[in-house]
């Protein structure tokens, strides 16, 4: 039934389309937008100012490609580390992310027998890899990104000329080990599929329940405590210390993702406790405690370091294994007493908050609301892998930018990366010249899949597109045409940077009156600078 509802769907979806290219083409003039218009509430992203009509589900269905056959074969996700031959695509300017769509138009003979290959073969039917290409900026040698993305091809069509229209959807990460051309003429690789973490969680009962850490151990070398250590002999912890929690009953207890986070903690922040509460930030927090670990463990060496060199020349009165001072040494309003408080076996609740992949995906998704709006990502929080992927196939940052998000490993480090991103995209710039060409307020979601998504030409090339409502530095170049039309209703002209004359992207002009917005840019990743930030 739902696949019925689908196809019910997008026969709608379609019968617009078709009026809407029925129509006679009325071009209307781009004018600049009144900051005192009244105007409706978008739906359609930052740009909240600007009237909205068009339905952005249209542009999903990338119905330029024509009518296409699903393909009805599914492959099972494969098992990380699995080793397998696929036909390549090489892409430039095109990062592919699992979950993400891919359409494509193959008119290459080689790319052509890659299709026919991937249609054929047993391993993985219907399956090629995705490869970025990218020239080195340096020399301008063609490069081929080691990390890559299987995808599975779900629509198809072939073409009288003996081209091929394909629709496909990203599946998993991989590393390309080798590449070939085999005896067809079709580019080959060997991949691995990459093995994906789980999502880190908190443990349970992470705060308050341990008790207080125990003394650090004496000796020539500084040790960490032992968390099964319950006797008290050497401690300068007064009370009852019976509830203590040994390592059999925390750390036996934990899942395997919880384990994975405790562990990062451990290693990123012991000594946390030691940090001043007027620090606010989770990195000045970290960097402060280390700052003081390392300044006490240099206290401490030296401290029992003459120590032992007292007892071994007989010249102390209590041996090293004497139970040590509770006087209160170290720094400023920071001494060796304050240590006594910190958890025994946990550690602050904001480390956990820095790894923890649920609340980072919860940041994640609340900053995407307020920067870019759509589409809402809250139904993914529960899946932060999920959430990772669809936030950097649609964030409109660069494509090195995007090829550096693919290649990370690691959930929590994903959607930590992501969320600097978002913190930090405001200005859109040239990549040649480092012309303003817009601000993140200017952005426009024209589709349903978000700010940025993937076109192809008529000519075979992919782009991946962010729309936005205004430019500066743009200059037209042509009269508009309809024809292959990414976003149905609107014709197109091609824009290139008024400085450097790269070709930066196109505007998309409304044909008939009623459609809103009446226009609006289309600017490739491709040829957009690293540099985000706002000056």
């Amino acid at each position: 039934m739902e696949d019925e509802r689908i196809l019910e769907r997008e026969r709608f979806q379609i019968e617009q389309i078709r009026q809407l290219e029925s129509e006679e083409l009325q071009v209307e003039e781009v004018e600049e937008s009144s900051d005192d218009e009244d105007v409706q509430t978008s739906s359609g992203g930052p740009s909240a100012s600007v009237e909205f009509t068009y339905d952005t589900s249209l542009a999903a269905l990338h119905s330029y490609l024509g009518e296409v056959e699903n393909a009805h074969n599914r492959l099972a996700f494969l098992d990380g580390g699995a080793v397998l031959t696929l036909p390549l695509f090489y892409l430039e300017g095109v990062v592919l992310f699992p979950e993400a769509r891919l359409p494509l138009r193959v008119i290459l003979p080689n790319f052509i027998a890659a299709v026919e290959r991937a249609l054929r073969q047993v391993d993985a039917p219907y399956s090629i890899g995705v490869v970025r290409l990218y020239r080195d900026p340096n020399n301008g040698k063609i490069k081929f990104a080691t990390t890559g993305t299987t995808a599975e091809i779900r629509q198809y069509r072939r073409l009288e000329d003996g081209s091929v229209n394909i629709v496909a959807r990203g599946q998993q990460r991989f590393r390309l080990r080798r590449r070939w051309i085999d005896i067809d003429g079709a580019p080959c690789g060997e991949v691995q599929i990459i093995q994906e973490d789980s999502p880190l969680r908190t443990p349970r009962d992470a705060v308050g329940k341990l008790a207080p850490l125990r003394k650090l151990r004496m000796g020539s070398v500084l040790q960490m405590p032992s968390l099964n250590d319950s006797r008290n002999e050497h401690s300068c912890i007064d009370g009852n210390d019976s509830d203590a929690i040994s390592d059999g009953s925390f750390d036996g207890e934990l899942s395997s993702a919880e384990r994975m986070l405790h562990r990062a903690a451990l290693i990123s922040s012991y000594g946390s406790d030691l940090v001043e509460e007027s620090v606010s930030s989770d990195d000045e927090k970290f960097e402060t405690s280390r700052s003081h670990l390392d300044n006490y463990e240099g206290f401490m060496h030296t401290e029992y370091g003459k120590r032992n060199e007292e007892a071994s020349l007989g010249v102390g009165k209590r041996a090293v294994l004497d139970k040590p001072s509770c006087r209160k040494v170290g720094w400023g309003k920071y001494s060796v007493g304050h240590l006594r408080d910190a958890p025994r076996a946990f550690w602050p609740s904001w480390v956990y908050r820095m790894y923890d992949s649920y609340i980072l995906a919860q940041r994640a998704a609340d900053r995407w609301k307020h920067v870019v709006r759509v589409p809402n990502m809250d139904g993914f929080v529960m899946k932060p892998d999920l959430l990772s992927f669809h936030i950097a196939s649609k964030i409109p940052v660069s494509e090195s930018t995007r090829q550096e998000l693919l290649e990370i490993d690691g959930i929590s480090y994903r959607l930590q990366r992501e969320i600097g991103l978002l913190e930090s995209l405001d200005r859109i710039q040239c990549k040649t010249c480092q012309t303003l060409i817009a601000r993140r307020s200017d952005m426009l979601v024209m589709s349903s899949e978000g700010p940025l998504g993937a076109y192809a030409n008529e000519h075979g090339f992919v782009h991946e597109v962010t729309t936005l409502l205004k430019t500066n530095g743009l200059a037209i170049k042509g009269i508009p045409t309809k024809e292959y039309s990414w976003f149905p209703g609107y014709a197109w002209s091609i824009a290139d940077c008024a400085t450097c004359e790269m070709h930066m992207g196109w505007l998309f002009t409304a044909t008939r009156k009623k459609l809103k917005p009446r226009s609006f840019w289309g600017i490739k990743s491709s040829q957009i600078a690293d540099e985000t930030r706002e000056a």
